[in-house]
């Protein structure tokens, strides 16, 4: 692997630390609102570093409790909505991710049982599945845990409403992340490189977080259409 390459991928993996660092102790000063988003922002830090330690600046804070005087603080831009909801559903698939990369790393045998060998030719694509599947859960719990309290549903109907509000989003941004990752696997690295990006390297994860930035852009148009269908609530 390039030196110079190698030394990016560790500067943008610490970028990203230390952004997520910054919002969760930021955080703690200002707490959100909507509690999922104590999450929700700190994730967006880890992926697209000090852009989204910026958006946190810029337009998380204005989600807090109050403003110190009891005053809710004002709405966002639409555009801006639609942005806070596709971090959100970008955090669940970050925290899916980074899981089903893991247990895949360490627990070889999982990819086996979803295909590799028999029906995929490459372990990527059996990673995958379970990368979608644990990012759907997560995505599904973070749509729950904001829905239900703002339109004071039934768990049953939470449930249902959280599915409908996240899996089109949540496929939108998966499908930008695991475009961006084959590229960079199969042609960047593979062809011109040489290389196969592997799990426990600092270039993995530095791909990932291009790859995250990917999935919000193909998740952004997504989400305002579900906002403005009614079917995703605003944030």
């Amino acid at each position: 692997m390039p030196a110079w390459l190698h030394t990016l991928a560790i500067l943008m993996l610490m970028a990203g630390a230390l952004s997520a660092l910054y919002i969760l102790l930021d955080v703690a000063r200002h707490p959100q609102r909507m509690a999922v988003m104590t999450l929700v922002w700190p994730a967006t830090g880890l992926y697209a570093g000090p852009l989204g330690a910026w958006a946190y600046s810029a337009w998380g804070r204005q989600t807090a409790a109050s403003d110190g005087e009891g005053m809710e603080s004002p709405a966002p831009p639409f555009p801006v909505m639609v942005g806070k909801a596709a971090c959100h559903c970008g955090a669940g698939c970050t925290f899916g991710d980074i899981l089903a990369e893991w247990l895949a790393f360490f627990v070889p045998a999982v990819t086996v049982w979803l295909g590799y060998g028999t029906l995929v030719a490459d372990r990527i694509f059996a990673v995958w599945i379970l990368d979608y599947a644990l990012a759907f859960l997560i995505g599904i719990a973070f749509q729950y845990a904001t829905i239900v309290p703002m339109r004071d549903l039934s768990p049953g109907q939470g449930i249902i409403a959280a599915v409908k509000a996240d899996a089109l989003s949540l496929t939108a941004w998966q499908v930008g992340m695991y475009g961006a990752m084959a590229v960079m696997q199969f042609w960047v690295f593979g062809t011109l490189l040489g290389r196969r990006l592997e799990v426990d390297t600092v270039e993995f994860w530095a791909a990932m977080q291009i790859a995250m930035i990917c999935g919000f852009l193909t998740s952004y148009p997504v989400n305002w259409w579900l906002i403005r269908r009614g079917i995703k609530e605003a944030m």
